[in-house]
């Protein structure tokens, strides 16, 4: 595995002047997973760490021109691409004499080059600037060194770096605070094979280790991602701190931790989008706000998300107008907005009167902040102002699936290739919420119009007002308020409020059965003879039929081995008994390896749907009944 040289890039744009320097820039063969610029071979400026994320951009907003970053990884093989935006002017690379690596973009108006952005930027930013344990700080107005957390300066300036307050004494009396938005330092040790908490157990059991990170790498070539591991066993150097980095965990005396928790207080990114870093370039807009990121206090969790004051969120949504509205559901409204710049977001407007309102924007606000998968929704800042409670999102351009799924007019575009990615990218996100990140995470409101679809129709799971978190060894939570989507829930939630993963998959199983028969579970397409999409569904597999479920749409150019799979994976997530369900895991590999066994689904014992069909899938109901089960009311969302 290796970074490709940047010299075949971009029909080989890549130019030193003069020839006779020094300078040279590449992948760095003692890592495989960084980019440096050298002088002679000493590194004169390093690129972080590749975190995972496949597309990084720059944004330029005086002219809406885009350069977009795209890294390739094919298990052995990593390597960066470059594409522009459409109709944007020639361009060039260029490694100067003087180490600076530049992006030039052509100026027709004055017939010449212009710099778009170049590395090192900020005077901190040449390798090791800051010495030992010190950072540069890339987010102030005017970049400089400080010292890590836990370290104070070893000298009169930073040449020599920092040093700690106080020393580790390991054994059980270190623990680890975690600097958020860093780059991480140079010098690691690249373990392999490692989950996030056995990369923790890595660094803890041995005294000489400083730090630790993880990241998921996503593989291009197969849907696995693969753990990066880095310890650091010494000095920590090249550090820095900017609005995009990644987590980055400290070994410090526990003392020292629980001093530096009380006062640290690092901003999570501003405008990260499915494009990360979209407006790392003149973007006056996210410096400008960046300095209004608050910490929240939630439900004794401390999140630290960018602050929009409301008055230009009534600006970006041309004060909430119709014409914007995306969509709403029982106590929120979602509207398109375009910020200073010209970038675009999503903003979810919560009931003022609901308290059912301020519930989700709590839960969102803590669950979200603390995700990051490529098939979730990102959360980018929040706004509150009086009694209003807004929520803003990373905007999709393609809205949500059902958009398309449920219109004749636009289900064209899903292709059984595009739906299969869907179906498959769904089941990754849950996979991720249910196994994969730190907290155990039951959505329970999963349907088509809570799927996202981004500008290559990839998914992203949405709406996490309902979602609730599994502490310890839970397996199965009760409620007496069922909350949710009629048709969508499975038995046990909907009549006696158990949900846990296996209610997760119930609703999992609908949307697939929906994205291949192109209907909705309460279609009115569907006969008398069969209540719901599930009744219909059973029926034609049983009877070796099950191909005539398949959206005609899509009928001859589809490969039918891989549609029935899908349909009879469907039917087993959507059993009455939840322990005849499968897991996210099973799913997820299932539908990765067509030669799989799958079991054999039993009938199903269906609801029988109310007789309307429900007009707009965002709406939510509330469902509360008695303990006894024996009584169900159903009111419509407020």
């Amino acid at each position: 595995m290796m970074f490709s040289t940047l010299a075949s890039l971009l029909g080989g744009g890549l130019m030193t002047q003069p020839p006779a320097t020094n300078y040279s820039m590449g992948g760095d063969p003692s890592s495989d997973l960084q980019v440096v610029i050298w002088n002679g071979t000493t590194p004169y400026w390093r690129r972080s760490v590749w975190d995972g994320e496949l597309v990084d951009g720059w944004y330029q907003g005086s002219t809406g021109f885009i350069m977009t970053l795209t890294i390739v990884y094919q298990g052995r093989e990593l390597y960066m691409t470059f594409t522009v935006s459409d109709d944007s002017p020639s361009m060039r690379m260029v490694l100067h004499y003087t180490g600076m690596f530049r992006f030039l973009v052509w100026n027709s108006n004055s017939s010449s080059w212009e710099v778009f952005t170049e590395q090192p930027s900020p005077s901190c930013d040449q390798y090791a600037y800051c010495g030992p344990f010190g950072y540069c700080d890339a987010t102030e107005t005017v970049p400089k060194c400080n010292c890590l957390s836990g370290f104070e300066p070893d000298g009169v300036n930073f040449s020599r770096g920092c040093r700690r307050k106080e020393d580790l004494k390991c054994g059980g009396g270190d623990n680890f605070l975690t600097l958020r938005g860093m780059k991480i330092p140079d010098k690691f040790v690249y373990v392999r094979n490692r989950g996030i908490d056995q990369c923790r157990a890595e660094c803890s059991r041995n005294c000489n280790c400083t730090a630790y990170a993880y990241a998921n790498l996503q593989n291009g070539s197969t849907s696995d991602d693969v753990p990066r591991c880095l310890i650091w066993l010494g000095e920590l150097v090249d550090t820095g701190k900017f609005r995009d980095g990644e987590n980055l965990y400290l070994r410090l005396a526990s003392s020292t931790v629980a001093k530096e928790s009380n006062v640290l207080k690092i901003a999570l990114p501003l405008f990260l989008s499915g494009k990360r870093r979209i407006k790392k370039v003149k973007n006056k807009y996210a410096r400008q706000h960046s300095k209004n990121s608050k910490s929240i206090e939630l439900e004794n969790e401390t999140i630290e998300l960018p602050y929009i004051c409301f008055e230009d969120v009534v600006t970006a949504t041309d004060n909430f107008s119709d014409y914007n509205m995306l969509g709403k559901g029982g106590f929120r409204k979602v509207y398109k907005g375009r910020l200073q710049g010209g970038y675009e977001v999503a903003v979810k407007r919560l009931s003022k009167s609901s308290g059912q309102g301020a519930d989700e924007f709590r839960n969102e606000v803590v669950l979200i902040a603390k995700l990051q998968h490529r098939n979730l929704v990102r959360l980018l800042a929040y706004c509150t102002h009086e009694d209003e409670k807004l929520l803003i999102y990373e905007y999709l351009p393609h809205k949500s699936l059902d958009a398309f799924l449920f219109d004749a007019t636009r289900n064209f575009v899903l292709d059984w290739p595009t739906r299969f990615k869907v179906i498959k990218g769904i089941a990754r996100g849950l996979l991720y919420l249910h196994q994969d990140s730190r907290l155990t995470i039951i959505h329970r409101d999963l349907k088509a119009s809570n799927v996202l679809l981004d500008a290559e129709m990839n998914p992203k799971i949405s709406d996490f007002g309902m979602a609730r978190i599994f502490g310890g060894n839970e397996q199965q939570v009760n409620t007496i308020r069922v909350v949710g989507t009629y048709g969508y829930m499975s038995p046990e939630y909907a009549m006696e409020g158990s949900f846990s993963v296996k209610s997760d998959m119930y609703s999992f199983g609908i949307p697939l059965l929906e994205i291949v028969s192109g209907l909705k579970i309460s279609s009115s397409h569907l006969t008398m003879d069969f209540p719901s999409l599930i009744a219909y569904a059973w029926s034609l597999w049983k009877d070796g039929n099950a191909g005539e479920l398949v959206d005609s749409s899509i009928t001859e150019i589809c490969p039918l081995h891989e549609v029935l799979r899908c349909i009879q994976l469907g039917l087993l997530c959507v059993q009455d008994d939840p322990s005849a369900r499968p897991l996210m895991s099973s799913t997820v590999f299932m539908l990765e390896n067509e030669t799989a066994p799958l079991p054999t689904p039993k009938e199903p014992v269906y609801f029988r749907q109310r007789k309307y069909e429900v007009e707009d899938q965002r709406q939510d109901y509330d469902l509360e009944m008695s303990l006894n089960g024996m009584t169900m009311t159903m009111e419509e969302g407020r």
